[in-house]
């Protein structure tokens, strides 16, 4: 009964608009309040042990090396560089919008920041071409998507530390579905910009020499992504290592472009402390949530349940991608990572399903929550900055739905997409 209460005290607190993170301490409060089993102050602990670790430490320097990019000079950078690569094509803007998600994904690791950035850079462009911006709004958030499984994406290293999964697996494993995703986006932006003749002429190609100018500029960008993944996997330096290693890395770039002044750096780091302060506060409360529903055996519960019920692990994956689409509406991504890896965890050793694989199509599915109402994290991001309308958003972010389920469905049934490169490298 008194699990009940708290999980009613949670739903009607976020019913009632406050933040996620607030309703689950209260609820969780109230729940070891009056439980006798365990002392009051024990919700305090979980909360400071659940950030209290080594491992997380990666996602506080990861995040802030993303943010310094964006006062660096590198941005800047890579968007030319994939001007040069698709802005001649047809639909070019709407083609640059992607490569340029895909490239900053490796920097940032955050889609929200992505979303945000490109909504201030591209979406004027766009809008200048004619572009509706229902249309640009929408594909700023999907491509934006990109960022959460391309490392060092914070969702991965979410998953890893609480699954108890390698983050250096999980690193390599997103790198062919995140590509995956971009190339399939690419496809749809040019059938749409065919169909609905967004930017319909060609232009010249760029020659050889302009491409190797343009790649000059951003190659040591986007040696980031390469030094994280390859100096942990051949054991150089640990996740929360590289981290580090990369926030150095992007003070230096900003040194040697001359673009990285004191005052910028002071904003960077002010950036960085607002949104970490929001994710840690999200991980504190989802530890001592977490801990509340082992405590009940929740997570044994369901896993007799669903284990009696099912036995494909096809069918489960299936099943688990409708409900986790349909919760990720409801509630923030990292939240559900804190509070449903656990739940999931004994289940796939039942069914036989590499924690890896599950990982990069957990990841996936409760992305495509973050872009649908009612809470669309990434959705009011964009529509914030560039002024579209709910309803303009959510008929031109159809397309890009059936991309993200297609390429859950294609990760969740062809294994080999996320453990090809996790094997190879290991």
């Amino acid at each position: 009964m008194t699990l009940a209460v708290a999980l009613l005290i949670i739903l009607l607190l976020i019913a009632l608009n406050v933040p996620v993170a607030f309703s689950m301490i209260a609820g969780t409060a109230y729940f070891f309040i009056f439980t006798d089993s365990v002392t009051n102050d024990i919700v305090v602990q979980q909360m400071v042990s659940g950030v209290l670790s080594f491992p997380l430490l990666s996602i506080v320097f990861f995040v802030t090396a993303g943010i310094l990019m964006n006062y660096t000079g590198i941005t800047e950078r890579l968007l030319h560089f994939a001007r040069v690569l698709t802005g001649y094509m047809v639909g070019g803007l709407a083609k640059v919008n992607v490569l340029l998600s895909l490239l900053m994904s490796g920097l940032s690791g955050s889609n929200i920041a992505d979303a945000a950035m490109q909504s201030k850079i591209i979406v004027p462009e766009m809008t200048k071409k004619r572009y509706p911006i229902g249309f640009s709004s929408a594909l700023t958030a999907s491509s934006a998507l990109i960022a959460p499984i391309i490392p060092p994406g914070i969702g991965l290293i979410i998953y890893g530390y609480v699954s108890g999964t390698s983050i250096g697996d999980m690193f390599v494993a997103g790198i062919l579905p995140g590509v995956l995703l971009a190339i399939m986006m690419l496809i749809v932006v040019h059938i749409i910009s065919k169909k609905r003749h967004f930017e319909a002429e060609e232009q010249p190609s760029p020659s050889f020499k302009e491409v190797l100018s343009s790649s000059k500029y951003a190659l040591l960008a986007l040696l980031l992504p390469i030094i994280i993944v390859g100096g942990i996997r051949i054991g150089v330096f640990s996740p929360t290592e590289a981290g580090a290693i990369a926030i150095l890395y992007a003070i230096i770039l900003g040194v040697v472009y001359r673009e990285l002044s004191f005052a910028n750096l002071l904003l960077a780091m002010k950036e960085s402390v607002q949104i970490l302060a929001t994710i840690m506060i999200i991980i504190a409360a989802g530890t001592a949530f977490g801990w509340m529903l082992t405590l009940e055996q929740i997570p044994q519960t369901l896993m007799n349940m669903m284990t009696s019920v099912i036995e494909s692990p096809y069918l489960f994956l299936f099943l688990v991608m409708i409900f986790l689409i349909v919760i990720g509406m409801f509630l923030e991504g990292n939240v559900l990572l804190i509070i449903l890896t656990p739940i999931f965890m004994p289940m796939l050793d039942v069914y036989g399903i590499d924690p890896v694989h599950f990982g990069i199509f957990f990841i996936l599915c409760l992305a495509i929550g973050t872009i649908t109402p009612p809470i669309g994290t990434v959705m009011f991001a964009v529509i914030s900055i560039t002024k579209a309308k709910i309803n303009q958003f959510i008929k031109e972010v159809l397309p890009f739905w059936g991309v993200l389920i297609t390429v859950i469905l294609l990760i969740a049934y062809i294994p080999a997409f996320s453990l090809w490169l996790p094997e190879l490298f290991s």
